[in-house]
């Protein structure tokens, strides 16, 4: 596989123009249908093509209400239409067993107990001697973390200090402002300081645009792993920002 310099945009089918217009928008779409749940992180015991199917109702109940004289374009409505379909449908689902939920709540009280106590996250490999476990066990309670997460504050808006970990960087201020550009700077520092593996999974996910797939396939791993690498790379992403943000308030 060969990737673009520039991002690899989904790009619609070219169909013969004998189907009628609500036909025709649900398969021109279907490229964005697989993007979107192509970078979705899918939860221990869902499948994928249970996503896509849950998405494609989605993307169906966006070509049925799509009003094109409001001048918003198709794709934009329904990547919000597809994407919140899934989503409502795994809300609906207890998306982690109880075991793995019990870990997910150690491994947050171990990190706000941590942090407060010296003023920055525990790294995973801290985590996984503090409660005697493999690191591999943390990563994947990491990934289930940041997939239950998102799934919460989609629909709430609420974080855990965990969570807020597990989320993608992001900034209130308007692109331009000094507050914004202060955080991209610290966001290329953090990104910097991350090991080899999880930089490249963070720059084809981020800058290429990749599916999970697609990234598992450059290196060499599962799209799970890809999964819980992307999630140990926000955790120590956020970590790190969050510490050279207190640097640079000090």
């Amino acid at each position: 596989m060969t990737t673009r310099g520039a991002r690899p945009d989904w790009e619609p089918i070219t169909l013969s123009g004998d189907e009628s217009g609500r036909d025709r928008l649900v398969l021109e779409h279907i490229p964005l249908l697989k993007h979107i749940v192509g970078r979705m992180l899918a939860p221990a015991g869902v499948e994928r093509d249970d996503l896509y199917g849950i998405g494609m109702l989605g993307l169906i109940a966006a070509a049925d209400s799509w009003d094109a004289s409001r001048g918003l374009k198709f794709s934009t409505y329904a990547y919000h239409k597809v994407r919140g379909a899934i989503l409502d449908e795994l809300r609906k689902q207890d998306v982690l067993s109880r075991g793995r939920r019990e870990l997910v709540r150690d491994v947050e009280r171990f990190v706000q107990a941590a942090e407060q106590e010296r003023g920055i996250a525990p790294l995973p490999e801290e985590i996984a001697e503090a409660l005697a476990l493999p690191v591999e066990e943390i990563d994947a309670a990491l990934t289930s973390a940041r997939s239950a997460g998102e799934i919460s504050l989609d629909s709430e808006g609420d974080e855990s200090r965990l969570s807020a970990l597990l989320g993608d960087p992001k900034s209130a201020d308007p692109v331009g402002s000094a507050e914004f550009a202060e955080l991209k700077q610290l966001l290329v520092e953090a990104i910097q300081a991350l090991p080899e593996q999880e930089r490249t999974v963070i720059t084809l996910y981020y800058a290429e645009e990749l599916l999970l797939r697609d990234i598992g396939e450059v290196l060499g791993v599962t799209e799970s792993r890809v999964s819980q690498i992307h999630s140990r790379a926000l955790y120590k992403l956020n970590r790190q920002l969050a510490a050279l943000s207190g640097r640079e308030e000090a």
